[in-house]
């Protein structure tokens, strides 16, 4: 359980978020923060990102590795695809 409110989680969430789109626009890619619920931080991977076999890797040892230094070690990342942004629950 993290020590943090989503709501507490955001601005910290969206500073790492901007400062990763750099590298991953940089592919052709973007990524765009969905939600933050419950510690699971939510988003979507766009442009070459979309279907890219390196998507995992970006979600899970760029972005999600990042998040876990900067702010604790249980926080998680999860990709939405394209449609399911209102079925975040149905996730997982």
């Amino acid at each position: 359980m993290l020590p943090f409110t989503d709501e507490e989680l955001r601005p910290i969430v969206t500073d790492v978020i901007e400062k990763s789109r750099v590298w991953i626009q940089k592919d052709g890619g973007d990524v765009k923060i969905i939600d933050i619920v419950n510690g699971v931080v939510f988003v979507q991977l766009q442009g070459a990102c979309v279907g890219c076999g390196s998507a995992g890797t970006t979600l899970k040892f760029g972005i999600e590795l990042e998040l876990k230094k900067i702010i604790h070690p249980d926080i998680t990342v999860m990709n939405v695809p394209h449609g399911w942004e209102e079925r975040l629950d149905q996730l997982g």
